[in-house]
């Protein structure tokens, strides 16, 4: 695979639930995709509550904040009852996120082919191959290295008037 995983969000909401395909080595069945929509939802979605109330409403005590404020979740002490997800008082979380098993996305590394399944089996078309960079101003943001999420984020979204966020064109 060359170049960066680009997901974008407002695609993603379009699905009850991400059923992507992922052809992570160690375990078929793996949904890596949502890891890293998790990622991308509590790093650029989330607005970041001051009194967290997904923090305070998990009864294994899995979500915490990190030193930037990004909400943080421990997979090994999630039990995916999903009260996060209710509490959330903004929708950031979705409820796909949270299941029983860990999932990883490795970024294709040491598969030979040119198109990871990710791709292919999403139904929205919400993740492509780019060779673009973060770019704040058009609402592309990076996540670590391999990764770029297309999505408003809530620092923007109460900075500026709605309709220069949601213009009436095509936003792909």
């Amino acid at each position: 695979m060359h170049g960066k995983i680009l997901i974008d969000l407002m695609k993603c909401r379009n699905c009850k639930e991400c059923m992507v395909d992922c052809s992570y080595f160690y375990h078929p069945g793996n949904r890596g995709m949502n890891a890293l929509r998790e990622i991308a939802a509590f790093r650029i979605v989330c607005r970041k509550c001051e009194d967290s109330p997904c923090i305070a409403a998990c009864p294994s005590e899995a979500l915490e904040k990190d030193t930037h404020g990004f909400i943080q979740r421990a997979n090994n002490l999630c039990v995916a009852c999903k009260s996060c997800v209710v509490v959330c008082p903004f929708g950031t979380l979705m409820s796909d996120f949270f299941n029983y098993k860990s999932s990883i996305c490795d970024f294709c590394s040491g598969i030979d082919t040119e198109i990871p399944e990710c791709l292919e089996s999403c139904v929205q078309k919400a993740i492509s191959i780019t060779g673009m960079e973060a770019d704040e101003g058009n609402d592309i943001y990076s996540i670590n290295e391999n990764v770029l999420v297309k999505d408003i984020s809530w620092s923007k979204m109460k900075n500026e008037p709605e309709e220069d966020l949601f213009p009436n064109e095509d936003i792909t």
